[in-house]
């Protein structure tokens, strides 16, 4: 099983005088190379959100990308050793729904 992640900034809420951004809400998401019986790929997917301190210098408001705010979301998370440890959450995740070791039900149907 491969698994590939895709990291998205879903907001973000800055101070409106200078365009410092404080705290960034993000989603990661994991989608598997194998397919459920329908044809679609087993997913997971986490949401969360950090805060950030004011640094010496601010990258103007309009000027920030994508790409460089998930940068600073994984490292406030704890660098590559979080993003990881994220990952391989919804790798679980993937991997008891593609072979599942509990079930709900009644037996008396």
């Amino acid at each position: 099983m491969a698994n590939t992640y895709s990291w998205k900034i879903a907001n973000l809420e800055r101070e409106i005088s200078d365009g410092f951004v404080f705290t960034a809400h993000y989603t990661v998401s994991a989608e598997s190379d194998q397919l459920k019986p329908d044809g679609t790929a087993y997913t997971s997917g986490a949401y969360g959100s950090v805060g950030f301190q004011r640094p010496d210098s601010l990258v103007p408001y309009a000027d920030l990308t994508e790409a460089e705010v998930i940068g600073w979301v994984q490292d406030a998370l704890g660098g590559a050793e979080k993003v990881a440890e994220i990952q391989a959450a919804l790798d679980a995740i993937i991997a008891k729904e593609i072979t599942p070791t509990t079930e709900g039900g009644v037996p008396w149907q």
